[in-house]
C-alpha cells in the first residue's frame, strides 16, 4: 500500500521560510516523480513544484520559482519543500503526491498540511 505523509507546515509571518517534507513507502514502481500541489479555501489544487527521483530534475510553478526548493533524499525516500519568503497568497493545505512517470498526475496522496502565512 502506497503511503505518503507530509510533515512541517504551521503559521509563519510573511517573509519567513518554513520546510515541508514527505515521507513515501509502499510503492513498487520504478523512477517515481514526487510532486506538491497546494490547495487555497474555496480553490482548486495547483501544481506547486515536482522532482524525478532518478535525477533530480525540477519543476516549479511561475508563482514559486526562485523562492521554493524541492529535493529529494533517495535513500530516506523522502522530499523536502524549502519554502522562503513567505507571501500570504502561499497560505493553503500542502499536499504531496506520487505517480508513474507516464502519468501527467499524481496517482497516490498524501493527507496535506496546512501552511498559514499571517501577520
Amino acid at each position: 500500500q502506497v503511503q505518503l505523509v507530509e510533515a512541517g507546515g504551521g503559521l509563519v509571518q510573511p517573509g519567513e521560510s518554513s520546510r515541508l517534507s514527505c515521507a513515501v513507502s509502499g510503492f513498487a514502481f520504478s523512477d517515481p516523480i514526487v510532486s506538491w500541489y497546494r490547495q487555497a479555501p474555496g480553490k482548486e489544487r495547483k501544481f506547486v513544484a515536482s522532482i524525478f527521483t532518478r535525477n533530480a530534475f525540477t519543476t516549479y510553478a511561475d508563482s514559486v520559482k526562485g523562492r521554493f526548493t524541492l529535493s529529494r533524499d533517495n535513500a530516506k525516500r523522502m522530499t523536502y519543500l524549502q519554502m522562503n519568503s513567505l507571501q500570504l497568497e502561499d497560505t493553503a493545505v500542502y499536499y504531496c503526491g506520487i505517480r508513474r512517470p507516464t502519468m501527467a498526475r499524481p496517482e497516490y496522496w498524501g493527507q496535506g498540511t496546512q501552511v498559514t502565512v499571517s501577520s
